[in-house]
């Protein structure tokens, strides 16, 4: 590794073969690093517009030729997947082949490279390291005596590891596949696929699909032993009516097909969904008990569950827990970039969550009190207007640089935004965004967690403040707040906010992401002025400036 060098990782294994929609791997990406800072970061589904795209291999020389990075060198880091270790191009000009361990390295591992004419140095992170890396560029140097946890569907060698952070070097506690069971009820559960409706090619999608409809259910202990007993129905995918035959015969429940607004399906899917939350909690007990770490940092896609994250705040087993915006497999080469970047220079600069960089000019941008006076009269008219300011968003989440905002007041609104536009099903929640002061207003919490920036956490909304924020509450009383803590976090969404709040009374917005079903979150502007017109909204910000798109 040359410290003068800047780091290129990337995350592109290819999947298992040639399907339509990404299956076993996703959301290929990469990042450019130098001196601890990122330079540039590329979610690939945001630029080819594939969701979840994982096509890097035919992608990677055009993008790099493109940003004239083809002939940059490089200390080049490439992230492993379970299904495996070697990348290779279309046209065969840029090849890596990681070394075969049967046990999970702490460190780089050096392979065989070729890089677009000649034999390259260069080095493997494995999955789990790059997902706890991951937190780096969002927090600084991870602190001394902390807890290093990934949690997901599958990663080299474990969809669960642990690591301890001490005295600047990495000790791994675990890697296992013990917890891939509960993982499973995401990703590979016949009878969750069922209630969803999904089908295989939608497997990315069923978990927030699932943690949605589970806020119409509530958990029931009976449901959970009986779910137990018969192994989740986990295995019923030609034979739906097991399932059916079952639920009659224990329960007098007459089932003839998935309806999800059956009472009973929703209290399936809630009773599955709390054992998870229970079962996550337990595994973090232990680890607490085990090491005596009280500072984690947590990551892979598990780490979107705001229900668990919540659970885990209330629980106060940690004093302090870190999540980054992208933990699920969109930040791999960010985590990987990162690793290198603290072995090379001992540390790695904290940035924003506004990464998304790639073919896009700048992130700096003006407006004035007019601009955001436009924005405002077409908020508080009932009016549905999408952003698109500066780098995106990394990650799955829109943070308000790719979102799309509506009163938060109005619960027709905020279906008419999820169904209508983004034409969701009836059972998905939206969000609410506010700052701070408004965030302990409506939960009456005197402090607000700070992983909120990023829409991590669920929050209690007092029962006397529900009606002001009717069309973000979920079904149980709580909202998924992002938090604007100061102005620095995103300038605009928090001077649009004040004057909101300052003029006329309006304490929140919803906010979602920008896009509609099955598109990746819109990058640039043409990305943006096309999604606002055939989502049919009103306005579109575009760097700051409203552009009118049409009353609707």
């Amino acid at each position: 590794m040359d410290p003068q060098k800047p780091t290129l990782a990337i995350y592109g294994i290819q999947d298992r073969d040639d399907y339509e929609y990404p299956l076993y791997v996703h959301d290929h990406n990469l990042a450019i690093m130098q001196n601890g800072q990122v330079r540039d970061f590329l979610q690939l589904e945001r630029i080819t517009r594939r969701k979840r795209d994982n096509n890097l291999h035919k992608h990677l020389y055009s993008i790099l030729k493109e940003k004239k990075r083809l002939a940059e060198d490089f200390d080049l880091v490439f992230v492993d997947n379970v299904i495996g270790r070697s990348f290779i191009t279309t046209q065969g000009n840029a090849r890596f082949e990681a070394p075969l361990n049967q046990s999970l390295a702490n460190d780089l591992e050096a392979g065989n490279g070729w890089w677009f004419g000649k034999e390259v140095k260069a080095w493997a992170l494995n999955h789990e390291l790059a997902h706890v890396f991951t937190c780096l560029p969002f927090y600084g140097n991870f602190k001394n005596n902390s807890l290093l946890v990934h949690f997901d569907g599958g990663a080299s060698k474990s969809n669960f590891s642990a690591w301890l952070f001490r005295d600047n070097e990495i000790e791994k506690v675990t890697a296992n596949w013990d917890y891939q069971h509960l993982t499973a009820l995401f990703n590979a559960n016949a009878l969750v696929f069922s209630v969803i409706g999904a089908k295989l090619n939608e497997q990315n999608s069923v978990p927030g699909k699932m943690m949605g409809l589970a806020g119409y259910g509530t958990f029931r202990p009976a449901l959970a032993e009986w779910l137990k007993k018969h192994d989740f129905f986990q295995n019923i995918w030609a034979k739906k009516s097991v399932f059916f035959r079952q639920a009659k015969e224990d329960f007098n429940i007459e089932l003839k097909s998935f309806d999800q607004k059956n009472p009973f399906l929703q209290n399936i899917i809630a009773t599955i969904h709390e054992l998870f939350v229970r079962e996550t909690l337990l595994i973090f007990q232990n680890l607490r008990q085990q090491t005596g770490c009280k500072t984690l940092y947590y990551s892979g896609g598990c780490a979107l569950n705001i229900v668990a994250n919540t659970r885990l705040i209330e629980s106060k087993l940690f004093d302090q827990i870190f999540i980054p915006p992208c933990c699920e497999d969109s930040g791999l080469a960010l985590g990987a970039a990162a690793f290198v970047e603290w072995k090379k220079h001992g540390q790695v600069e904290q940035h924003s969550a506004y990464l998304n960089n790639w073919n896009l000019p700048t992130n700096k941008f003006q407006y004035n009190t007019d601009d955001l006076e436009q924005a405002a009269q077409l908020l508080i008219s009932g009016n549905v207007i999408g952003v698109c300011n500066g780098f995106g968003e990394s990650g799955p989440r829109a943070l308000g640089n790719r979102s799309m905002l509506c009163m938060a007041n109005n619960k027709s609104l905020a279906k008419k935004i999820s169904m209508q536009h983004k034409q969701r099903e009836w059972y998905r929640p939206v969000a609410p965004v506010m700052l701070e002061k408004n965030a302990r207003y409506f939960t009456g919490q005197t402090t607000i967690h700070k992983l909120s920036q990023f829409m991590l956490l669920d929050f209690s909304i007092l029962p006397e403040k529900q009606a002001e924020l009717e069309g973000a509450v979920h079904r149980d009383g709580t909202a998924r707040i992002q938090t604007l803590f100061g102005r620095e976090q995103n300038p605009y969404l928090w001077d649009l906010l004040n004057l909101l709040g300052e003029k006329y009374q309006v304490r929140a917005l919803i906010n979602t992401s920008f896009n509609t079903k099955g598109e990746p979150i819109a990058h640039t502007t043409a990305d943006a002025q096309k999604s606002a017109k055939e989502m049919k909204i009103g306005g579109v910000v575009i760097n700051g400036k409203v552009q009118k798109i049409a009353d609707y």
